[in-house]
Formats: C-alpha cells, sequence, structure tokens
C-alpha cells in the first residue's frame, strides 16, 4: 500500500465514513490514476477533466455513476491532497435527471410477494414492505431488533450511521415469528449460506427478479421498489409526510416530499377541465358512406 493511500484511508476513517463508502473512493481513485499511469499527486486539474470527458464520451456512464467518481476525487484533492480549489469549478459534478420511482399498486405487491418462492427471501421482502426499509438495512436485521412489546423494529446504523424506529406491524410480527419458528436463527435474522454472515443483497435481487418474472407484471421491480410502494400507500392513506420521512429515515423532508408527484390521492383529487366542461366532447362522426346508385 502507498503512503498516499494509507493516508486517504486514514482521512476517511477520521471522518467516519462507511466501510462501503471506503471502498468505493479507493476503486474510483484507483481507477483515475491507473488511466493515466501516475500517481494522483502528480495530476492536476486538466488531467481531472479529460477524465471526466473519458467517463461521459467514452465510457458513457450514467451521471449517477460519474457523481460517485467525483465525490471521490474531490475527498482526495481537497481533504488529503489539501488542494485549495474550488470544487465546483475544477471537479464539476454532472446534474442528475430528476426522475420518479415505478410504483406498484396494493394489489400487485401482494401478486409479487405470492410469487416470491423461497420463504426467506419472502419473508425478507415482506418487510422491506411493511417498515419501508432498504434491503441493505432488511438483511441486516436480528433477532433482537424485533421489540414485541413497543411494536417497533430497531433499524441499527442505516444509511448515514443513523438508528432509527420503525412500526412493526401485526401482520408482520406474525410472518417474523413463523419465520423464526422455521429457521431457528441464532443472530442475524436472515443468515447467509455460511451462518455467521446475513444473506447478500444479490441474492435477494435475484429472488425479487424471477418472482416478477411469475407474477407476469410489466412494472419493473426491484427490493427498492418496495419501500416506494411503502411510502406512496401511506401518503395515499392520509399519513403525512413528515412522518414518512421519519420512518424511512431521510435527511431531508424535499426527499420524501417527491413521493407527493406519485401519489394517486395528489395527482388525481384535481378534476380534469375535459370533466368540467358543460357538454361532452362528441365523439368523431363517421362520414356517410357514398350513394352509387
Amino acid at each position: 500500500m502507498t503512503a498516499l493511500r494509507q493516508r486517504f484511508l486514514e482521512d476517511m476513517q477520521i471522518r467516519n465514513l462507511s466501510v462501503n463508502t471506503q471502498r468505493t473512493y479507493v476503486e474510483q481513485v484507483s481507477r483515475f490514476a491507473r488511466h493515466f499511469g501516475q500517481s494522483p499527486v502528480a495530476l492536476g486539474p486538466e488531467e481531472i477533466r479529460a477524465y471526466q470527458i473519458y467517463l461521459t464520451k467514452e465510457k458513457q456512464l450514467a451521471p449517477g455513476a460519474i457523481v460517485i467518481a467525483v465525490a471521490a476525487l474531490r475527498f482526495l484533492f481537497t481533504v488529503t491532497l489539501k488542494k485549495d480549489w474550488s470544487v465546483a469549478e475544477v471537479i464539476p459534478a454532472p446534474k442528475k435527471p430528476q426522475t420518479l420511482p415505478v410504483v406498484l399498486s396494493p394489489e400487485e405487491v401482494m401478486r409479487f410477494l405470492d410469487s416470491v418462492k423461497a420463504p426467506k427471501h419472502r419473508t425478507i421482502l415482506t418487510t422491506c414492505y411493511a417498515a419501508g426499509l432498504r434491503i441493505s438495512e432488511a438483511v441486516r436485521l436480528t433477532s433482537a431488533a424485533i421489540d414485541s412489546q413497543r411494536m417497533v423494529l430497531r433499524i441499527a446504523q442505516g444509511k448515514g450511521q443513523k438508528d432509527r424506529y420503525v412500526m412493526l406491524s401485526p401482520v408482520l410480527l406474525a410472518t417474523l415469528r413463523d419465520w423464526w419458528r422455521v429457521s431457528r436463527p441464532t443472530h442475524w435474522l436472515f443468515p447467509g449460506d455460511r451462518p455467521e454472515h446475513p444473506i447478500t443483497r444479490h441474492a435477494v435481487a435475484d429472488a425479487c427478479q424471477e418472482a416478477r418474472r411469475r407474477s407476469h407484471i410489466l412494472k419493473p421491480i426491484t427490493p427498492h421498489s418496495l419501500r416506494h410502494a411503502f411510502a406512496v400507500h401511506l401518503l395515499e392513506g392520509g399519513t403525512d409526510v413528515r412522518t414518512i420521512q421519519l420512518l424511512l429515515g431521510h435527511r431531508s423532508l424535499a426527499t420524501t416530499a417527491r413521493y407527493l408527484r406519485i401519489a394517486t390521492t395528489k395527482v388525481c383529487s384535481t378534476s380534469s377541465p375535459l370533466d368540467l366542461l358543460p357538454h361532452p366532447v362528441p365523439p368523431p362522426s363517421t362520414p356517410p358512406a357514398p350513394q352509387h346508385f
């Protein structure tokens, strides 16, 4: 390990960045250095600009992927190498398109969950929907996280290294108890092939795609789709946005508020001006058949 990489890692550890973030940043900086065949110490604004053009034009990466590379380079040059650059000018981040998730209806959620074959996968995905969990949070649940006295689930160190509590539905509690009686897990509620480790997110994602094919639902479905459905269905049921923000663990209310643009109670509550016309629009008339005799 080079001295620069060691200091880079130490700078991230001092700031308590998550292990996944550290791993991602190291990989992104390594790719940047390999692209030029030099240490980042010898590289500057022109090389950074050329690398961003390479990622955009040649690699044709999505803006979200480029944002990750930008974040890693910004940390390296401003924190570890202590460059007093204006990062917005020297290392600009691409504008990400504003997209909205495709949301399953309650009926589609039921059909999808019924199509999940393995009990372990079905229980995990049911938990994602019932409590609005990220898949990374669901796979790392432990038996101790279930508080049946207060009817809450404790999510330990979720995204952003934050703890939070979410509701524990009576139906979900019964489902989790059924799973516990079958598997008798010792620590992780959903152990992987090796009991000392939880099931991987990739294994659940694969099961999710298999269930989607069996359910014949045309909408794209990932484990995160169930988290989106949780938020939208709560909003359509009358839950306020602030409560949903706390349940989802969003740092910003603006992140949660985007679900207002999806909920049918908000989008469809206003009548179309077509419905308010005094007389219905007549259908296009069919011209009479020509008379030949």
